[in-house]
């Protein structure tokens, strides 16, 4: 049995630790709580080899090892005779409300899928059907340990980053990145419409999150929608649902992501792709706080907060009525303008030491160092894709580097070729200096045609050299006229 609510002990904080498997100095700790002795007995030989094993017979013992042995992992079995589906979904919530980090993996006889789904929603991290078969269930403890390590290792690299420097997942600490941060604090308490502006990989969808987390809806949902991820038709159905016969295929009712936002907030990323009957059809939601499913009669109202976001020049599709005048102004009431990470250059460094530890952890190494050299040539790259670019790369040179320190020859060759590093340039200013933002454009306009060139000017294929994605190649193509 549970203690009773007067009675029940406390959780207490227990320090994050480092990556132990990693380090080798220790095995991840490993709790097993269930009352079937043989399972146990069986379960603990298995795991021994590769894991430090802890028992327990009911929930009384589930609760003291959380409490007392500093768990990796809790193998929680579920029904037991103390108490069953009811208690584990206590301790599960009660969890969570505390500052253990120990992930819970519930074993179970119990095949229902609304079983799984209440312990899951309760916080357990996965659930499993007996009987389990041990060399698979060591896998999956592995991986449990792996992601618990990883973000272990996110919360002292947070820690150790100022917390004026951290909004959300938000890094900087760049005065154009400060702005940022007081606007999404400013904005965040409003109800008003919100659209994020800047290039694509600049982290967006971040400063949504964020605007959500800092705003009083934040308890409820936050649901993400990319507009340009599917055709009109799909995407019909993916925003404002469908009742049962609908459509071919419609074999139940679906609720729509506008539906599923109700009180929360609704993220619309590239909102510039919208068909324009798509357009039509929010900009009437938006108007009347009310939709009506595909197929449905009966008119929904709802409730939620729009933060949309684009890398397009909606001004320039408004002139070209490519867009509707009217939904711009609706959704253009407070605009956020993220700024490349060409813009903010004493950022760089912040950002990556942040993800060489997130990813030496991700992978079970010691945390990498940089070379005092090849952060200088990452700093005068000019990182067309922003800052998605210098994580793609960080997590590469982090799996391909030999060894704890990443050198100047381990950079990638537009790196070094666009620093000036490969050849040892050194970069000179002319007497009467220069016009930053020019060059910027001259440089990126060069590599642009470079890759059209070489990808006999299919766009998609020179996408795919330059590391952008679709929609930032047709906005640069558009900007250079090419």
């Amino acid at each position: 049995m549970a203690p009773s609510a007067d009675s029940s002990p406390r959780f207490r904080y227990l320090p994050c630790r480092g990556p132990t498997i990693a380090q080798g100095s220790s095995k991840p700790r490993v709790g097993i709580v269930d009352d079937d002795s043989a399972l146990r007995s069986k379960l603990a030989s298995a795991l021994r080899s590769d894991f430090e094993i802890l028992e327990g017979d009911d929930y009384e013992k589930a609760y003291k090892l959380l409490q007392e042995s500093e768990l990796d992992v809790l193998l929680l079995a579920l029904p037991m005779a103390s108490g069953g589906a009811r208690e584990c979904i206590e301790l599960l919530s009660r969890l969570q409300g505390s500052e253990i980090d120990t992930l819970v993996l519930v074993l179970s006889s119990d095949d229902k899928k609304a079983v799984a789904l209440k312990v899951i929603d309760a916080g357990s991290y996965d659930y499993f059907i007996k009987p389990i078969d041990p060399d698979v269930l060591g896998h999956l403890l592995r991986r449990a340990v792996e992601k618990l390590h990883m973000q272990r290792e996110n919360h002292i690299l947070r820690a150790e980053i100022s917390r004026k420097n951290v909004l959300g997942d938000l890094i900087g600490a760049t005065e154009v990145m400060q702005h940022v941060f007081d606007n999404i604090k400013r904005v965040a308490r409003a109800t008003t419409n919100v659209i994020v502006r800047g290039e694509s990989g600049v982290g967006k969808e971040l400063v949504a999150r964020a605007l959500h987390e800092q705003s009083p809806r934040k308890s409820r949902a936050f649901v993400s929608v990319n507009c340009a991820a599917l055709p009109e038709g799909l995407m019909e159905a993916e925003l404002f649902g469908y009742e049962k016969g609908a459509f071919t295929g419609a074999v139940a009712t679906k609720e729509g992501r506008i539906e599923l936002a109700h009180q929360g907030t609704l993220f619309l990323d590239e909102i510039g792709t919208l068909t324009p009957a798509l357009q039509s059809k929010l900009l009437r939601v938006l108007e009347e706080r009310a939709f009506t499913r595909l197929g449905g009669k009966k008119q929904i109202r709802i409730d939620f907060r729009l933060v949309s976001a684009t890398n397009e020049d909606l001004e320039e599709m408004v002139r070209q009525d490519r867009f509707r005048k009217d939904l711009y102004y609706r959704i253009h009431v407070v605009p956020i303008f993220v700024p490349a990470l060409r813009e903010r250059v004493e950022d760089i460094p912040v950002l990556v030491e942040y993800f060489l530890g997130v990813y030496s952890a991700a992978n079970g190494m010691q945390s990498k160092r940089i070379a005092d050299d090849a952060m200088l040539a990452m700093r005068r790259y000019a990182w067309p894709g922003n800052v998605r670019e210098l994580q793609n790369a960080i997590q590469r040179l982090v799996v391909m580097t030999e060894g704890e320190l990443i050198s100047l020859q381990d950079l990638p060759a537009e790196i070094l070729q666009a620093a000036g590093s490969a050849t040892g340039e050194k970069l000179r200013l002319s007497d009467g200096g220069i016009n930053l933002d020019r060059e910027m454009e001259a440089f990126e306009k060069r590599w642009v045609q470079e890759a059209l060139e070489e990808a006999k000017q299919v766009k998609s294929e020179a996408a795919h050299m330059l590391g952008v994605d679709r929609n930032r190649m047709n906005y640069l193509c558009r900007k250079y006229k090419l």
